[in-house]
C-alpha cells in the first residue's frame, strides 16, 4: 500500500517470454481519476449501442469488470478504447532494476514491455486492483 493510502501491487512476469523476469508497479487511480474513466467507458459503450443494466452503471468500475470481455470488445470503437487502455496503462510503472534499487519505480516508456501478453496481463492486473476482485483471466 503506498503513502497515498491507495491499494498497489507488484507483478513479476513468470512467462517465458521476452518479459520474463520484469518487474511492474501497480497503483490505484485516484477515486476521482476512477470516477472518470468508468464514467467515460460507460458512455462510450452506450454511444456505440450496448444497452447497460442500471444496477452495472451504478456499480462503475467494478460493474464495467462483469461485462464480459467479447461484449466489451463489440462494443468499443477503437477511437474510444486507446484513451481508456491508455489511461489504464498510467497505473503502471516499471523497476528497471528490482534487485538492486528494489523500491524504485519510473513511468512506463514505449520498450519496457515487449509481448502483447505481458499489456493485456498489466491491464487486467489494473482492473483487478480497481474493483477488488480478480478477473479470473488465464495467463499466457
Amino acid at each position: 500500500m503506498s503513502g497515498h493510502g491507495r491499494r498497489s501491487k507488484e507483478i513479476t512476469i513468470t512467462e517465458e517470454n521476452r518479459d520474463q523476469g520484469k518487474v511492474f508497479f501497480i497503483e490505484e487511480m485516484t477515486a476521482v481519476r476512477t470516477e472518470k474513466w468508468a464514467t467515460k467507458a460507460l458512455l462510450a459503450l452506450t454511444r456505440n449501442g450496448l444497452e447497460i443494466p442500471d444496477h452495472i452503471v451504478a456499480a462503475g468500475i467494478a460493474g464495467i469488470a462483469t461485462i464480459p470481455l467479447p461484449i466489451l470488445i463489440k462494443g468499443l470503437r477503437y477511437e474510444d478504447a486507446e484513451p481508456l487502455l491508455e489511461e489504464m496503462l498510467g497505473c503502471v510503472q516499471f523497476r528497471p532494476d528490482p534487485v538492486a534499487r528494489p523500491q524504485y519505480a519510473r513511468p512506463l516508456n514505449q520498450v519496457d514491455i515487449e509481448e502483447v501478453s505481458t499489456l493485456f496481463r498489466l491491464r487486467i492486473e489494473v482492473l483487478t486492483l480497481h474493483t477488488g476482485f480478480s478477473l479470473g483471466v488465464p495467463q499466457s
